[in-house]
């Protein structure tokens, strides 16, 4: 009986029906995909900087894990006393460069150490940097950029020959010659990181150690920990902005129901009038009312759990570099928010109801 009254109570206004379960789809899109985006492009970052081959990471002292954009603090001969270390292959000095056009990190490379430390880059289309104004591009920045072998890229105001674009995965979505980013931006014989590539492994350990003692005040991270560190609760602020953001769409999806429950029952004043006549208690009426709010749900529930895969779609397809990581998790969580929610959001008017009096409700017109 209460199926049946719930189900024929959701097809008598379909129209309804359907903006209530479309306002729980959307708050739990925006949950979903909020939360995707933001671990999507940590989660691919680490990968790309672990990507890159290299054992440990020497970054200038007080340095989070975080790369600071456009500076290069160290002078690129320690790297020369870096390689003279025990069990250290190899030792590749970058600076970065932020790109505000393209928000994006430009490498600054010297190829044969960056080589040796990485392996090389897997090539699509072109060669290696051989001129000084020589760029590589990686196949998704070319798709998204639009970007040819052999044309010619602007950035930081200069001209750069595209000369090869290569596989993704090796820590930048650009590189450029090591020597003329540093005339470009006035920092010679500095970089802002070095890569080191350990003869084995397992010598990871005992080359940190060593590192420390040379460098004492450096900040000096293994890169197989980095995946760990790039979560938004590391990040400044992330955490906050991903809270507001889950809170933004609980409001949504609880007004939603609120409306849609309030005039429900407004709506029904006699049939409420009814069942209690009939002998319904105000359990009764809460519980069906409540049910009817969970039915809602789970049906917004669905559609956004559908519309979230079909945003992301688009996404991608507009913008290729981006990673919207979505998971069973967070799909859980997304969908008990909005269920706690829409129950929480249906309570009153449910209450309301329930303390209607059955004569004044049949007399209501």
């Amino acid at each position: 009986m209460m199926g049946e009254l719930i189900l024929r109570n959701l097809l008598h206004r379909p129209l309804r029906t359907l903006i209530g379960a479309m306002g729980i789809a959307v708050e739990v899109a925006l949950v979903v995909l909020i939360v995707g985006l933001t671990s999507g492009l940590l989660t691919e970052t680490a990968k790309r900087i672990e990507g890159i081959g290299a054992d440990i990471m020497l970054q200038p002292p007080n340095s989070s894990f975080l790369i600071t954009f456009g500076t290069a603090p160290m002078p690129i001969k320690i790297g020369d006393k870096l390689s003279e270390l025990k069990y250290v292959q190899s030792v590749a000095p970058v600076l970065f460069q932020f790109n505000t056009s393209g928000v994006e990190v430009v490498y600054g490379i010297d190829q044969e150490s960056f080589r040796a430390v990485s392996g090389g880059f897997v090539f699509l289309q072109g060669h290696d940097l051989e001129g000084p104004d020589d760029i590589l591009v990686d196949d998704i920045a070319a798709k998204t950029k639009k970007i040819q072998q052999g044309e010619t890229f602007n950035i930081f105001a200069h001209d750069w020959h595209v000369a090869g674009i290569v596989e993704h995965g090796k820590g930048s979505r650009l590189f450029v010659p090591l020597a003329t980013l540093q005339g470009l931006v006035g920092a010679r014989e500095k970089a802002s990181v070095f890569f080191v590539k350990c003869t084995r492994p397992e010598h990871t350990d005992d080359v940190i150690d060593e590192m420390h003692h040379l460098l004492p005040n450096y900040t000096i991270r293994p890169l197989k920990d980095y995946l760990s560190l790039m979560t938004s609760t590391n990040i400044p602020g992330l955490e906050s902005f991903i809270n507001a953001m889950i809170l933004l769409a609980v409001i949504i999806g609880l007004l939603v129901i609120f409306l849609t429950m309030y005039t429900t029952v407004i709506e029904r004043t006699r049939d409420i009038g009814v069942l209690k006549s009939l002998g319904a208690n105000h359990w009764f009426v809460i519980r069906a009312l409540l049910s009817e709010s969970a039915t809602l749900c789970a049906l917004g529930i669905a559609a956004g759990i559908g519309l979230s895969y079909f945003v992301r779609a688009g996404f991608l397809w507009k913008f290729p570099n981006l990673t919207i990581l979505i998971t069973s998790g967070w799909i859980l969580r997304a969908a008990g928010i909005a269920l706690l929610g829409a129950l929480f959001g249906a309570s009153y008017p449910a209450w309301m109801a329930s303390r209607k009096d059955a004569v004044e409700a049949l007399s209501y017109d």
